[in-house]
């Protein structure tokens, strides 16, 4: 005799939900963390949702699904973040204006500016150690959960989480940025 096992499916009202509840926090985390949009996060995690139910996607456990939708949240987060910088990048171009803001209080100056320089230390980091870094810091997940969304081993997400954080040490320290 063969046992049925139990699976969640996509299209199914009741497993819809349960995927639903356990996978939306931290998908809008990863998406708000890569896109830095709260608006757009909320939509990149909402459509990936979708997708899994326009493709009726079977899952043989809820961490299942999550790692599925995670690794589609942070594929749509990556696009959107490099679609935007496009964007901003031609704008500024074309209208030639000046990036600079006069904001009141040194305090919140000084702290917008190292927020910027560790971002875009951040993205200065190779790919394959920028995306585990995220997926670590800001998407909470454990190495072993970053080795099955990523496809590679515990033990390579370990060291590529050193390296990166190394890495971002060095180029904090050349640009002499306090991150308190």
């Amino acid at each position: 005799m063969f046992e049925t096992v139990d699976v969640l499916r996509a299209t199914d009202e009741k497993d819809f939900r349960t995927i639903y509840t356990e996978t939306m926090p931290i998908l809008f985390k990863i998406a708000y963390r890569i896109a830095g949009n709260e608006e757009a996060a909320e939509d990149l995690s909402h459509d990936a949702l979708i997708k899994m139910t326009e493709k009726d996607m079977q899952f043989p456990s809820v961490n299942d699904a999550k790692y599925w939708l995670i690794r589609v949240v942070k594929n749509a987060s990556l696009n959107y973040a490099k679609r935007k910088t496009r964007e901003r990048r031609a704008y500024e171009r074309v209208l030639k204006e000046d990036k600079r803001t006069i904001d009141s209080g040194e305090t919140i100056l000084l702290k917008r500016d190292s927020i910027k320089r560790v971002q875009d230390a951040l993205e200065k980091l190779p790919p394959n150690l920028r995306v585990v870094l995220q997926l670590k810091e800001y998407g909470d997940l454990n190495y072993k959960e970053i080795g099955r969304v990523l496809g590679i081993t515990e033990g390579n997400v370990k060291v590529r989480v050193f390296r990166a954080r190394e890495q971002l040490s060095r180029l904090l320290e050349e640009d002499d940025v306090y991150v308190p």
